[in-house]
């Protein structure tokens, strides 16, 4: 049973706010637009009406957009979804418990936000979380960082050309430093033992991960012994993927739209990028999967 939308105590906030990896800055103005029933009536009450949508289906693997009140420019705005992970930390937390998992992947798993905190303000200049979706996974207890790599619940593998029903994981890659194979094969070798002690009702056996860090037009580029062509050599790839090229752009340069002529240039993988699209091609984002 949930105990209903409740912010943490600020007595604890330093010591939340550190866990889950959140900047100064955005600590900052998340304490200046701290909500309150009292002040701000509406607000809370979508803040409710997103927590709810979000502990209703603690446990689910697919990503939810929570419902968000229409004042998006504004401080409390941009950190609206912010403050409903905040109220929703003890629910996952106590999942978390329930399901024998140790702290450490438990705050690793969640220090996620203050990651996508910081990616948003590179992106659009300012603070705050403008979109839900992606962090309903790891604070509804569908998704674990173990490790380099971060490894999602998956509830349909039939668009990646499985049989409906195989067992599989979601890999995803945060930004948290190199992606070198050592660490890569640490993160695989955890995954399925992780699974089959804390979710044995769902067994896993194989690995589905969908980037542009799969294109194989990188290795036109990059060395054969790189950490991304030794990544992309894990994977067998299925379909022909989408566009990626705004992922790209976004993952390695932070920018949206950019010029491409105003692209720094510093390292190998940027200057591969800058040249392909200089060359009017196009990067894809690809899926392919391995048996863990």
């Amino acid at each position: 049973m949930t105990r209903g939308f409740r912010l943490p105590d600020r007595s604890y906030l330093p010591a939340i706010f550190e866990r889950l990896a959140i900047a100064e800055e955005d600590q900052d103005e998340l304490l200046a637009a701290w909500p309150s029933p009292d002040t701000d009536p509406e607000i809370w009450r979508s803040l409710e009406r997103a927590y709810d949508t979000l502990v209703k289906d603690l446990g689910g693997t697919a990503e939810l957009e929570l419902p968000g009140p229409q004042i998006e420019y504004s401080p409390m705005g941009r950190y609206f979804f912010v403050y409903v992970y905040l109220a929703a930390l003890a629910e996952v937390r106590r999942f978390h418990k329930q399901r024998g998992i140790s702290d450490e992947v438990s705050w690793a798993t969640l220090a996620d936000l203050g990651r996508n905190l910081k990616r948003d303000r590179l992106l659009l200049g300012d603070g705050g979380l403008r979109t839900s979706g992606w962090l309903t996974l790891h604070f509804r207890g569908a998704l674990y960082q173990l490790g380099r790599l971060q490894f999602h619940r998956l509830n349909d593998r039939s668009a990646h050309s499985f049989r409906t029903g195989d067992a599989a994981l979601g890999v995803h890659i945060p930004e948290s430093g190199p992606l070198s194979p050592e660490s890569c094969d640490d993160s695989l070798a955890s995954a399925e033992p992780f699974f089959a002690r804390h979710f044995p009702e769902t067994p896993t056996r194989l690995a589905i991960c969908t980037s542009w860090l799969l294109d194989p037009q990188l290795a036109d580029y990059l060395e054969p012994e790189s950490n991304i062509i030794r990544f992309q050599r894990r994977f067998e790839l299925v379909g022909d993927g989408h566009d990626g090229d705004a992922a790209v752009l976004r993952f390695v340069f932070h920018r949206i739209a950019p010029n491409i002529d105003d692209l720094p240039q510093r390292t190998t993988l940027e200057r591969a990028i800058v040249a392909h699209l200089r060359a009017g091609k196009h990067w894809r984002d690809r899926t392919g999967w391995l048996e863990l």
